[in-house]
């Protein structure tokens, strides 16, 4: 069974202009990965309807799991739903189920159901609607032919809290059956250039494991550098021992090196 292939794609002017980073994108990333889905593009755009069609009909031929972020929103900008709407050919509706949630919510806070608020329930036609456990907005699944699409919002506790109890077991079923582990390194005193061949002697070990070279501080004057191994393997226990492989070789090809730590 292959690794399923998934596009993660954030959505919002504000990501483009640097007023939010973009931690919604390394979050999902790294849940992905660590479940088996192999991340091939991390994708961010405006809230363009054009360029968002644009990007969301890539994503749909070239992966099997789309996930969106950002633009779902009472706002004018916040098109998101509309734009996904319009990649798929599919109307845009006043979903019943999505409207209940947001009634429920706003009842709760007590504020009245008023036109922007409303807007939040439109999904598009087919649609399921992605419970809120964190706020206002429903997220929405979408099976379009072997691909998963879910839409969700891009303040990160509401995104983390749909992905966890909603994406998690919707995709369940795609997953390979394999267990995916890090391990990791700190090393100090030796810059990343003259770690880099040892290294790559280290990775030897594991041929088809993940070796990647982290610096943390100054390349020459206070190099501090975090290696990280990502393995895979049928069991947890056999993906941990494939990594740890390069990471104890690694260890002993620099206890060699007097004034190299590693922790």
């Amino acid at each position: 069974m292959r690794r399923p292939i998934a596009w993660l794609i954030s959505i919002g002017n504000e990501l483009l202009v640097g007023r939010i980073v973009n931690t919604n994108a390394s979050w999902i990333a790294a849940q992905l990965t660590l479940m088996g889905v192999n991340v091939k593009r991390i994708v961010t755009v405006g809230d363009s309807i054009d360029e968002i069609v644009d990007v969301v009909r890539d994503a749909i031929a070239w992966s099997d799991i789309v996930v969106t972020t950002g633009g779902l929103g009472p706002t004018d900008d916040d098109i998101t739903m509309e734009a996904i709407a319009a990649a798929l050919h599919r109307p845009l509706e006043l979903n019943p189920q999505a409207l209940r949630m947001v009634k429920e919510f706003y009842s709760r806070k007590g504020y009245k159901l008023t036109k922007e608020r409303v807007k939040m329930a439109f999904l598009p036609a087919g649609a399921n609607p992605i419970p809120n456990p964190e706020g206002a907005a429903p997220g929405a699944h979408i099976t379009e032919g072997h691909v998963e699409v879910f839409i969700l919002p891009g303040v990160p506790r509401e995104m983390q809290a749909m992905f966890s109890t909603y994406v998690v077991n919707a995709i369940k079923y795609m997953l390979p059956p394999l267990c995916v582990k890090e391990a990791s390194i700190i090393v100090e005193g030796i810059p990343e250039a003259d770690l880099a061949p040892l290294l790559r002697r280290a990775s030897k070990e594991c041929m088809d494991c993940y070796t990647k070279s982290h610096p943390k501080g100054h390349e020459v004057d206070r190099p501090l550098i975090e290696v990280r191994v990502l393995s895979s393997a049928e069991t947890c226990e056999e993906a941990l021992a494939k990594a740890m492989k390069v990471i104890n070789s690694l260890k002993n090809i620099l206890s060699g090196i007097n004034h190299v730590v590693v922790r």
